[in-house]
C-alpha cells in the first residue's frame, strides 16, 4: 500500500500590529509598535502585518506607518506585510521594506463608501493600479474581500455579486486571495460556499481567511477552513490554506458598528494542536504568544480578548508527572 500522501500545513498570519491596533481607544506610539513587531518574532511569527498605509486622519492609531517600518530588522526568513486601500498606499507602502501588498476590495458598495469613499467599481481602478505599482515594485500582492461573509450596512451579499468580484480579483494575477469576515457574522457553511467560488481555478494559488469573534463562531470558521486542506481528493480545495489571527484577539474595523476582535493567535494555535494539523513555517510559542497579548493589553489598557492566556493550555500529562 503507498503510504499516505501528508496533509499540506496551515499558514498563521499574525495581524495583531495592524487590524489588532486599529480600533483601540488608546493609540501607541512607534517604538512600542515596533516592539510588539519584535516580540511576535521572537515567538516565531514569521509572516505578519506591520502597518497600514492609510491617511492617519481616518485611523489615527497607524500613524507613522513608514517609521515602523524603518524600525524593523531586515531578514529574509520573514514576511512584512503592508495594508492598503488605494494606489496612494501602495505607492507609500512600495518605498518601505515590506515585502508584501495587501489590497483591500470590500464586496460592498455600502461600506466600500464608508471604509474608502468609493464604490466597488471605482475601487477595482484603485486595485489594478495597486496591483501595479506592487509587481513593479518587485512585492508579494494579496487581495483581502472586506465583508465577504456580510456587511453591517447591507446585510448578506448575493452570491453572484461575490462570484464576479472573485473572477474579477483573478484577472488581476495576485499570489493570494483573501476572505475577510470583517464583523463577526460568518459560519462554517459560508466558508465552505467561499472557497468554491476558487475551487479549481488556476488563478488561485493561495487561499487565506480573516475571522472575527464577535458573534463566537470564528473558532468554528477557523476548524472548517482546515477541512479545506484535505488532499485526498475528497475536499473542496487543492490550495495552501492560510489564517489571520492576533495575539491577544484583539481587533476590529473603526468603520464597521461594534467591531470586536479578531481570533486569538494563541487560541487559534491551541486549535492547530489538538487537532494535530502541522504549521507551514517554524514551531510557535504558544505561552509565548499569551504572553505578548498580556503585554499588549497592558499597553492598551484594555483586556485580553482571548482564552488562552486565563485557561492555560492543557497537558495532563507533564501536571501528573510533575505532582508525582
Amino acid at each position: 500500500m503507498p503510504a499516505a500522501t501528508p496533509q499540506p500545513g496551515v499558514e498563521i498570519v499574525e495581524v495583531g500590529p495592524r487590524d489588532g491596533l486599529q480600533n483601540e481607544a488608546r493609540t501607541l506610539d512607534v517604538d512600542t509598535r515596533i516592539q510588539l513587531i519584535d516580540r511576535l518574532l521572537d515567538q516565531g511569527i514569521r509572516r505578519l502585518e506591520t502597518v497600514s498605509f492609510v491617511h492617519p486622519r481616518r485611523v489615527p492609531q497607524m500613524a507613522g506607518a513608514e517609521e515602523v517600518m524603518a524600525g524593523l530588522p531586515a531578514r529574509d526568513d520573514v514576511t512584512y506585510i503592508g495594508l492598503v486601500l488605494n494606489a496612494r498606499g501602495a505607492a507609500r507602502a512600495a518605498t518601505t521594506q515590506c515585502d508584501e501588498i495587501n489590497i483591500v476590495v470590500p464586496v460592498s458598495d455600502a461600506f466600500a463608501i464608508r471604509n474608502q469613499g468609493v464604490t466597488v467599481e471605482q475601487m477595482f481602478d484603485q486595485t489594478g493600479a495597486s496591483v501595479a505599482i506592487g509587481r513593479e515594485a518587485g512585492r508579494g500582492v494579496s487581495v483581502t474581500l472586506a465583508v465577504a461573509f456580510g456587511c453591517p450596512f447591507s446585510g448578506d451579499v448575493p452570491p453572484g455579486r461575490l462570484a464576479e468580484i472573485v473572477d474579477r480579483v483573478g484577472d488581476l494575477g495576485v499570489d493570494e486571495l483573501a476572505f475577510a469576515d470583517t464583523i463577526g457574522v460568518g459560519s462554517p457553511r459560508q466558508v465552505r460556499e467561499l472557497a468554491g467560488l476558487v475551487h479549481g481555478d488556476p488563478r488561485f494559488n493561495r487561499l487565506r481567511f480573516h475571522f472575527h469573534n464577535t458573534r463566537n463562531t470564528g473558532y468554528a470558521n477557523a476548524a472548517a477552513a482546515l477541512e479545506l486542506r484535505d488532499d485526498t481528493g475528497r475536499g473542496p480545495l487543492r490550495n495552501s490554506v492560510a489564517l489571520d489571527a492576533s495575539a491577544g484577539g484583539f481587533g476590529g474595523c473603526p468603520f464597521a458598528p461594534a467591531a470586536t476582535g479578531n481570533i486569538a493567535t494563541e487560541d487559534l494555535l491551541y486549535l492547530l494542536r489538538r487537532e494535530g494539523t502541522p504549521l507551514d513555517g517554524p514551531p510557535l510559542d504558544i505561552e509565548g504568544l499569551a504572553d505578548v497579548g498580556r503585554w499588549l493589553s497592558h499597553h492598551l489598557d484594555s483586556p485580553v480578548q482571548g482564552l488562552l492566556s486565563r485557561a492555560g493550555t492543557f497537558e495532563p500529562a507533564a501536571r501528573s508527572e510533575a505532582a508525582s
